[in-house]
């Protein structure tokens, strides 16, 4: 693990780097570990992808050093308990192309390969959550096959529908909300990814694991 400022008041944690299967129990476990036993003057813990940032108030930490040295210990007692962690896993229901995908004809181009090859592909992976964020409930997954690794499209979108699932580069996601985005929409999911109403309102968290299931336009229809 390494320690290093994020500005004068937050420490980032980085225990792997990228899109690292292998440093996602270490995240968890120091995630878990900090939740216990908080440092005084932490005010927020966000894990993202191979690290864990801790925000803090300055004034109520004693010194950058003295925070540091704390991390640390808990760091080294979550190592030395953690071997896997358990994780829900969360199926996905998408309808593929067609006017809820429209962009499926252009990674099925780019990377030479047929609309179903990209949707079995696509649909065919197991996916872990490696951070949320750019918006409430926007999960980034790991796991996106080799195949069909797309670059972003040079021009994003000024709306993307909730619900729509996309490739951007290495990774796939979907979008909890309509936002703008820049990804390449591959389908879209009945599923509400993201509600106020529901007691924990976004439906992936870090490190679940997540597998979407190919459907038709009929049974789309029927979810909605």
């Amino acid at each position: 693990m390494t320690l290093s400022p994020l500005g004068d008041s937050a420490v980032v944690a980085a225990l792997g780097t990228g899109l690292d299967d292998l440093a996602l129990p270490r995240v968890r476990a120091l995630v878990e570990a900090l939740g216990r036993d908080l440092p005084v003057g932490v005010v927020d813990v966000v894990p993202a992808f191979a690290s864990v940032t801790l925000f803090y108030e300055p004034a109520r930490i004693g010194s950058y050093a003295q925070l540091c040295a704390a991390i640390e210990v808990l760091a080294a007692r979550a190592d030395a308990s953690v071997l896997t962690f358990e994780s829900r896993m969360v199926e996905i229901p998408v309808c593929y192309g067609g006017e809820l995908g429209s962009d499926l004809t252009v990674v099925a181009a780019q990377r030479g390969l047929t609309e179903a090859r990209v949707v079995e592909l696509h649909s065919g992976a197991h996916y872990l959550v490696h951070a949320v964020g750019f918006a409430p409930g926007f999960a980034y997954l790991g796991g996106l096959p080799e195949k069909i690794h797309t670059p972003r499209r040079a021009t994003p979108r000024t709306s993307v529908p909730a619900g729509s699932v996309g490739i951007g580069g290495e990774q796939t996601g979907v979008y909890p909300l309509t936002t703008p985005g820049g990804w390449n929409l591959i389908g879209r999911t009945p599923l509400r990814l993201f509600d106020v109403t529901r007691a924990e309102p976004a439906l992936l968290r870090f490190g679940d694991q997540v597998k979407f299931r190919a459907i038709g336009a009929e049974e789309f229809a029927a979810w909605k």
